[in-house]
């Protein structure tokens, strides 16, 4: 027997450190070369040491044989475990056969500290300066750029300090208000970048935990920091900067338990020291300028002479929130090279890196001491071959680097980010080539899970464009653009665009942090905000009602309360989201039904279906349509806690809803108030109409599709609905009409055009006009990619059973049609890798082949027709795993167990 324990996980992570949960969840995976492999018990032990884990010595938990298939979400039922231990575990399983697997590899976690009694570091900084000009590399003020006139200079600050003796363990609790980069002894602690994410920094900020065990030495050590204003005191959006504080803050406890077991702690204090360097300013919005001949040589190091820095300015305390990371780290996932470059008649070079990305580059240079250069980044390229700003507003993507002229240098920047495809390299001396510059790809480091391939290479090129728009845009939090002055956290660009960014990438804690986000800035009305972290938005809402932006909630948006949680759930089975939040949910459902008039919404949705093309959705419509969404997610969700009555009160609610709804807005010919493609997508999706109606509707629905030229007109809201409303209304041709059609506007268009994510707007270019308009025009923004759903769901056939969530039963259908002959498709869950891989030539046989991964089991949907599987007929009763269970809709339907099986359909 192969049966093999693998991918064990503590809440969705690998051996993590420094978590705030008490009754941490265990995952683990199922590795066979066997079918029909299902988990019928399985025994943890959790021990306080490796050692005693090795022996079998479970001083935590010895959980027993535990008939339970279930290998994801299983809670810690051990001994109460403790501030700042360490836990190992390792798990085994029977099968079906009670045959027993060996042990799986030892896991980790640690816990955090827990308590602000535990904290004995303080906040430092640097002291307030009256004067933020500093001098340039010739000590000249006179004609200092702008940016460093106005923003301050990143701080750095170090402490040495004395280890005594052989180390047992020892962690480090960081965290800033700011942004900070941390090193022990020279190197880098962690790696990653912008730590420690944005949260509003009123209500709460992450600590991240690092095991530095192996990076201290006998006798003298040295931290050293660099803090960057981030969002805390940078420019956050177009809401201006010191949203939430004037400078930045850095906050680091060390805890080190040497081998005799006595401790020490090293501490952010008053003892530390803090200068400034060669970063004169760097904004996340503003670009950042480094002066390399203001280095501080061997300042990271023990034997650096710091007498002459001066004294941290010691906080007095912080009010919020010090809460263990929930987000994955935000990294460097890739490195591109470009692909072409065209020197200007000015001496600039441009180039073109192949792929709209988010981070930044480096550059590589040689030149004379004081030699600036430029670094400028933008989406597009104006008509005559220059770079396209018009789009930033006032956000500047740019970086300076002033050589210190001592041979080649290599420069990337530090506490900034920015949206592009093309850069200008401005005032580099000499000849500079396609290996002077790499792009370096950032974004929050959430793992590949799902790949997609079809025979047509337009469709390709638009799931390329989704996922990278998804890379480009999940950054801390899902930001709507990564350029311009904006990058905020849109609760309506998230919820419409969650399953589709669940399939193409492992985002379990990324939605579990963002929705902590939503929980932090829920309004005390129950009302979610447009944003989250709210960073003022609310206020500036407010400021600007004479531009009608400000409702009490916006339809679509603040419903992401319900619809993240939902969909964590149905991704990854994961309860506790549910059961956690349960009571901020109810809050919002009450909140939309205290502001109805007969269960009818007003016009509260001032976004609507936002950048619609050609088609005004109602906002009332849309508002009344959402509220009972939200209300009929609500329900599902009582169930699946066992909320019986509040399943039957918030069900009832809905359909009360629904028929207010038909009551308000929807006549006797099926024409809904509006008649726009979005009105009649979201009642068919959200079960607000008959039987009857809902014939009406798909009516009305494809005439406005067909009188526009089989092209759609669905803003932000109605395109991630769109063609699942076709597809589950019998209307499949139209929904491949709309995937591959070419022409303005569709998905095609901007590929046809050389898009390599997805855009804002259907028109941010076209033919006949050129650009929109550069106030908001944004070429990698990720909502209108919510078409991903339905080509994973609908189109390769991968969908999960919400009676059985987080792919425990998987439910595989694909739909063929239009112009596609094959689609091949995978996706990663929590229990192993889903495959489906179907090809329908002309006149020739459907055949399909399914892999479902151990422990989990499938009902397969086949075209009717004479079917065989695995070679065999179905009628075969040597087909192991394999149970054919029935007939529908011109389909055949099996119930298969895991393993691979190749359908084939002669029709």
């Amino acid at each position: 027997m192969t049966l093999k324990i693998v991918g064990c996980k503590t809440e969705y992570a690998i051996n993590p450190l420094g978590l705030n949960t008490l009754a941490p969840r265990l995952f683990w995976r199922i590795e066979t070369e066997e079918q029909a492999v299902t988990q019928t018990a399985y025994q943890i032990l959790v021990a306080s040491s490796l050692q005693q884990l090795d022996r079998d010595d479970a001083d935590m938990w010895d959980s027993g044989k535990v008939a339970n298939g279930a290998s994801i979400q299983i809670v810690y039922d051990g001994n109460p475990l403790e501030q700042e231990g360490v836990y190992y575990w390792k798990v085994r399983i029977w099968d079906g056969n009670d045959r027993q697997s060996d042990w799986s590899e030892s896991a980790f976690w640690s816990i955090g500290l827990l308590s602000r009694a535990a904290w004995k570091g303080k906040w430092i900084g640097r002291k307030p300066v009256t004067n933020v000009i500093s001098e340039d590399a010739s000590g000249s003020e006179e004609h200092k750029p702008e940016m460093e006139k106005l923003l301050l200079p990143s701080p750095y600050l170090r402490k040495t300090f004395a280890i005594r003796g052989p180390i047992k363990r020892a962690t480090a609790y960081a965290t800033a208000l700011g942004v900070y980069k941390l090193s022990i002894n020279g190197t880098r602690v962690g790696g990653d970048w912008f730590a420690p994410g944005w949260t509003d920094y009123n209500v709460r900020t992450q600590v991240q935990a690092y095991d530095i065990t192996g990076q201290l030495q006998a006798g003298i050590n040295t931290f050293s920091v660099i803090l960057g204003d981030g969002w805390y005191s940078g420019t956050v959006g177009f809401l201006g900067d010191k949203v939430y504080g004037e400078r930045p803050f850095f906050l680091l406890q060390t805890n080190i338990e040497y081998e005799d077991g006595s401790r020490d702690s090293v501490v952010t204090d008053g003892s530390w020291a803090v200068t400034t360097g060669p970063i004169l300013y760097s904004d996340m919005i503003k670009g950042e300028t480094y002066d390399a001949t203001k280095e501080l040589s061997g300042w990271d190091k023990a034997n650096y002479d710091d007498s002459a820095w001066e004294k941290p300015d010691v906080r007095p305390g912080y009010n919020g929130v010090l809460s263990a990371t929930l987000e994955p780290p935000i990294r460097t996932t890739e490195v591109l090279k470009p692909i072409s470059i065209r020197k200007t008649d000015t001496g600039t070079y441009i180039y073109d890196m192949g792929q709209n990305m988010v981070g930044w580059t480096e550059v590589k240079v040689t030149g004379d001491r004081g030699t600036r250069i430029t670094l400028s980044h933008a989406e597009m390229l104006n008509p005559d071959g220059s770079m396209y700003l018009d789009n930033l507003r006032v956000a500047v993507q740019q970086n300076h680097y002033i050589l210190k002229g001592e041979g080649e240098e290599r420069y990337e920047p530090n506490f900034t980010f920015h949206g592009f495809r093309y850069v200008e390299l401005i005032g580099y001396p000499g000849e500079a080539d396609l290996d002077t510059i790499a792009g370096k790809v950032v974004h929050s480091d959430t793992p590949k899970t799902g790949s997609l391939r079809t025979s047509d290479e337009k469709v390709n090129q638009l799931y390329s464009n989704i996922t990278w728009g998804q890379r480009g845009n999940f950054l801390s939090v899902p930001t709507d653009c990564p350029q311009r002055d904006e990058r905020l956290g849109w609760t309506g660009d998230a919820q419409i665009f969650a399953r589709t960014a669940s399939y193409n990438m492992d985002v379990s804690r990324f939605f579990t942090k963002f929705y902590q986000d939503m929980l932090d800035c829920q309004q005390p009305s129950g009302a979610f905000t447009d944003v989250a972290p709210d960073a003022g938005w609310i206020r500036h809402k407010m400021w600007n009602t004479r531009l009608n932006w400000y409702a009490p909630d916006n339809s679509g948006w603040g419903d992401a309360g319900v619809v993240i949680p939902w969909t964590q759930y149905l991704m990854y089975g994961d309860t506790r989201i549910l059961e956690a939040n349960y009571g901020a949910m109810e809050r919002w459902v009450e909140y939309l039904r205290c502001t109805t008039t007969n269960l009818v919404r007003p016009d509260y949705a001032n976004y609507g279906d936002w950048l619609s093309i050609g088609a005004d959705t109602p906002n009332e419509v849309l508002a009344t349509a959402y509220f009972a969404y939200s209300t009929q997610l609500l329900s599902r969700i009582a169930g699946v806690l066992g909320r019986t009555d509040d399943e039957a009160h918030y069900q009832a609610l809905f359909a009360d809803i629904a028929a207010a709804f038909r009551g308000a807005f929807v006549d006797e010919a099926g024409v809904i108030r509006g008649h726009t493609q979005t009105v009649y997508v979201l009642a068919l999706q959200f079960g607000l109409l008959t039987d009857d109606l809902r014939e009406k509707a798909v009516a009305h629905l494809t005439a406005d599709i067909k009188q526009r030229g089989d092209r759609l007109s669905t803003g932000f809201l109605g395109v991630g609905y769109l063609l699942p409303a076709l597809t589950d209304n019998g209307r499949l041709d139209v929904a491949y009409q709309l995937l591959t059609q070419e022409e303005f506007p569709s998905w095609m268009y901007s590929i046809k055009h050389g898009a390599t994510t997805i855009w804002e707007r259907w028109d941010g270019w076209t033919e006949d006009n050129g650009f929109q308009t550069p106030s908001m025009n944004s070429f990698n923004h990720y909502s209108l990619g919510s078409v991903g759903e339905w080509m994973y769901r609908y189109m390769a056939g991968i969908e999960t059973d919400a009676a059985a969530s987080g792919f425990r039963h998987a439910i595989i259908r694909p739909r063929p049609g239009g112009t596609l002959t094959e689609v091949e498709a995978s996706y990663e869950s929590l229990y192993g890798t889903i495959s489906t891989h179907w090809k329908q030539e002309s006149e020739g046989p459907f055949r399909l082949v399914v892999a479902i991964p151990p422990n989990t089991t499938a009902t397969v949907w086949i075209p009717k027709g004479a079917v065989s599987v695995n070679g065999m007929s179905v009628e075969d009763t040597a087909l192991r795993g394999c149970t054919a269970s029935g007939e529908a809709e011109n389909c055949l339907k099996f119930d298969i167990a895991s393993g691979t099986y190749e359908f084939l359909s002669t029709l």
